[in-house]
């Protein structure tokens, strides 16, 4: 399997694993992913999810290997896929956390972007390298980079193809924090886990509200505030947040 995916306690872990080329993706493993999140948004046991890359690396990009295959059909066909991976992670209504170590590049830095979280090791490595190829860019990487450093830093990033390192990654928040490489995976599990604790319908619209003050004027947001409160009133974590608060004790929330 290039694609592992493993469970401890609510959160599952999926990692990228094909030291040979640094984790690149093949068509195999694109399919492997958007089966992999497709079956995390059914799975109620499944509360948070981490993605990572073994060996060192998260991911250098698409296999080359494998670019062009199959033309123009083949093409459109690996594109296809590429959307819906990103759907299934970005719209997972699920808490995700990327851990990224070392090289982090092209569509694989879209995977990342399409969390919710990044943490990064000192070692990563983000790159838009589409221009080295002479290819725009794909994974949604324009998109999301905007939405989180505007147009000018985005054409930078794309236009040059240059690496932004972990510090530099931070400081445009495009990652939320940086670890040493040995406590990377072990710091993304404790957080995986925290947010696995929390509310889940809660989280889910509240996920779905950072998505809509994107593209929303503010009373059609206002509007749909009006829904969402009411659903996430019937949910059996806001009866169990409640009578936590009132016994004043740490609230055990399930997730419905």
């Amino acid at each position: 399997m290039t694609v592992r995916v493993e469970q401890q306690g609510s959160v599952a872990i999926v990692t990228l694993d094909r030291p040979q080329s640094k984790n690149a993706v093949t068509d195999e493993m694109r399919r492997q992913l958007w089966e992999a999140y497709e079956g995390f948004a059914l799975d109620a046991s499944v509360r948070a999810v981490v993605l990572t890359g073994a060996n060192g690396a998260f991911s250098s990009g698409a296999d080359i290997g494998g670019m062009g295959g199959g033309g123009m059909p083949g093409s459109l066909g690996r594109m296809h896929e590429l959307a819906r991976i990103n759907r299934a992670i970005y719209h997972l209504k699920k808490p995700t956390i990327a851990a990224v170590p070392g090289v982090c590049a092209g569509m694989s830095w879209g995977f990342a972007l399409c969390c919710d979280f990044v943490i990064a090791a000192e070692s990563a490595k983000f790159m838009q390298v589409f221009r080295n190829i002479a290819l725009a860019p794909d994974g949604g990487s324009v998109w999301l980079l905007n939405r989180l450093i505007g147009p000018m830093r985005t054409k930078e990033l794309c236009y040059s193809g240059r690496p932004v390192r972990s510090a530099e990654a931070l400081d445009l928040g495009l990652a939320l924090e940086v670890t040493s490489d040995d406590a990377l995976q072990g710091r993304a599990l404790a957080f995986a886990q925290e947010m696995a604790e929390g509310p889940g319908i809660s989280m889910a619209l509240t996920k779905k509200q950072v998505d809509f003050a994107g593209v929303m004027a503010f009373d059609q947001f206002l509007e749909a505030e009006q829904v969402m409160q009411p659903v996430a009133s019937r949910s059996e974590d806001h009866a169990e947040g409640v009578a936590a608060f009132r016994e004043k004790r740490k609230p055990q929330f399930k997730g419905s």
